[in-house]
């Protein structure tokens, strides 16, 4: 059995056709590639925590209490580092801009100088490690700034 030139097209455009589908689905509509924080992971905020207190708790404090008068600058114009518990303002920010902001610093994020001393992790943390780190955070935070946390990222994601 001889099979024709135009069968052989047709079987093409539609293996052809159902790989680009694939493609775009895999490449633009993968939720799996969002940055998200797991504080119900266990494993997860468990890393977090040890990487937090290897890392950030000398500045925003072991029990994320930040520094004394955080929202007021000091006399070279720095803002001391702010808490991270509920009490701060960490969880009025979606998980991907904690993630930007903690992976590359506050100046590469706006474009321009700004005096702080939050150094940028991404040659110091992995990709998951920042994630746990911020989890570990969320975590600690009650149930109902969680909900207003997890509704500030579904509203991010609809502009």
């Amino acid at each position: 059995m001889q099979v024709s030139t135009r069968t052989i097209s047709i079987i093409f455009f539609f293996v052809f056709s159902i790989l680009l589908v694939w493609l775009f689905y895999t490449n633009y509509m993968n939720k799996d590639n969002e940055i998200r924080l797991l504080p119900d992971d266990l494993s997860l905020v468990t890393l977090g925590q040890n990487i937090y207190s290897e890392n950030c708790a000398s500045c925003h404090g072991i029990n994320l209490e930040g520094q004394k008068n955080w929202q007021n600058r000091d006399d070279e114009g720095y803002l001391p580092a702010p808490p991270h518990d509920e009490t701060g303002h960490t969880w009025h920010h979606p998980d991907e801009y904690l993630f930007q902001i903690t992976k590359y610093g506050i100046e590469k994020i706006i474009g321009k100088k700004y005096l702080n001393n939050m150094p940028a992790y991404e040659n110091i943390l992995t990709d998951k490690e920042i994630i746990s780190v911020l989890s570990f955070i969320k975590s600690t935070w009650p149930s109902q700034i969680q909900e207003i946390h997890n509704n500030i990222n579904i509203r991010s994601k609809l502009n």
